[in-house]
């Protein structure tokens, strides 16, 4: 499959957390390796949520947050993504951070963003549908 895919911070989070769902995002991430699509905004997330909750040490989640950053495409967020995203709040509800996720992977030209935190199945301007992997 050539389309891009944007995994979000749960997504990640159940990787390195060795959650149950773990095989689930392996499984993505495995399968779309070549195409993924990760943002400034996850990395923080990611780097945030390993350490505060304790999954990982510091510099645990430090290593963690490099490896992913040098093996996908990392979008940046810039002023172009949060006025997306502002737009994306005011036409569908979703919160200003979820909007900023989805208007990177818009912006990356992605065909899907996965993550357990948005509508299951829903389609974003006709061009990125968001998929809960663990339903």
């Amino acid at each position: 499959m050539n389309a891009k895919v944007f995994l979000d911070t749960n997504i990640w989070i159940y990787l390195y957390s060795e959650d149950t769902k773990s095989p689930v995002a392996e499984q993505l991430i495995h399968r779309y390796f070549e195409n993924i699509v990760v943002s400034t905004q996850v990395l923080g997330e990611c780097f945030t949520v390993l350490t505060r909750k304790k999954f990982k040490t510091g510099e645990e989640s430090k290593e963690i947050i490099r490896d992913i950053a040098s093996a996908y495409t990392v979008a940046d967020i810039g002023k172009f993504s949060v006025l997306k995203a502002v737009d994306i709040y005011l036409r569908y509800r979703y919160s200003y951070y979820d909007s900023l996720i989805i208007a990177s992977a818009l912006e990356n030209n992605c065909a899907v963003l996965y993550t357990e935190d948005m509508s299951y199945n829903q389609l974003i301007e006709n061009k990125i549908r968001i998929i809960n992997p663990f339903v």
